[in-house]
């Protein structure tokens, strides 16, 4: 029962002890990384995961190495005994709690550079973001060594950068892409949304809508990337307090940008309301 698994719930704090708890470890084993700030969109996750695999593992690490020098590594939401409830209510067996120098020991050195993909979009935005993530990404798989990896949708490009990450090391891993969940008012469910006042989340919900254009636009007929990206920034634009970072209609395996939409299209957008940055996506099937 899903009550016997939460009495069940293992803290492990060494990649030691990590690999020797799965030595036994029924299979399959599935992985959900996170860096806390446990929302409905991990539940989602931790949950798919519950379904699919005999053991489950969830990391709790926040990842200095995907945080800019300007970014908000020390503000980061953490309340970690808040997470492990959640975590045991969503039936994992064993949460993954490395402290910063068990992940990175004096001396680390070692980064994975994935190539064009990390340097476009969010990597153009923020340098050296998707190495960190890389590194993070490959340090837990080879080291939890899981059946398979959950990610979200949200984080798009994020998804695309592991799948590569992962054929291209022979990681071995089953990579599964769960659906965003949003709000009932259609805003994607992230850690940062609690930086939001009232004003600044109804403001939010123009990427959303923006989003929604360019499906309509693509359901429509219209087929030229520039006009629906056009159409796009002017929806956004007509909010006040809402800055543009891009608005992105690209392939969604090699995220080149794309003149005509050709389906499976990746329509992506990064905005800035006050001080959060908000990211959003839809894929045109």
């Amino acid at each position: 029962s899903r009550r016997s698994r939460e009495l069940q719930l293992k803290i492990v704090k060494t990649v030691a002890e990590m690999r020797e708890t799965l030595v036994c470890a029924l299979r399959p084993v599935g992985l959900v990384p996170t860096m806390g700030a446990v929302h409905a969109g991990h539940v989602a996750l931790m949950d798919r995961a519950r379904s699919e695999n005999e053991t489950v593992v969830t990391s709790l690490f926040v990842n200095p190495k995907q945080f800019g020098p300007d970014e908000d590594f020390h503000s980061y939401p953490r309340d970690f005994a808040r997470d492990l409830t959640q975590f045991e209510a969503c039936g994992t067996d064993i949460a993954f709690m490395p402290p910063v120098e068990q992940v990175y020991p004096p001396g680390f050195s070692t980064s994975v550079d994935v190539g064009p993909i990390a340097d476009r979009l969010e990597g153009a935005s923020r340098p050296g973001h998707f190495s960190g993530v890389a590194t993070m990404v490959c340090k837990l798989l080879t080291t939890v060594r899981p059946d398979r990896v959950y990610f979200g949708q949200k984080d798009a490009q994020q998804c695309v950068v592991v799948r590569r990450l992962n054929a291209d090391l022979n990681l071995a891993a089953e990579i599964v892409v769960v659906p965003t969940v949003r709000d009932p008012d259609g805003l994607a469910l992230s850690s940062r949304n609690v930086y939001l006042s009232d004003d600044e989340r109804r403001s939010a919900l123009v990427v959303r809508r923006s989003l929604l254009l360019a499906e309509r636009l693509w359901v429509e007929g219209v087929r030229g990337a520039g006009e629906i990206r056009a159409r796009m920034r002017e929806s956004i634009e007509s909010e006040p307090g809402v800055r543009i970072d891009y608005v992105s209609i690209a392939d969604s395996e090699s995220l080149d940008e794309l003149d005509l939409v050709e389906p499976p299209a990746l329509v992506s957008v990064a905005a800035r309301v006050a001080k959060t940055r908000l990211i959003d996506n839809i894929v045109l099937e």
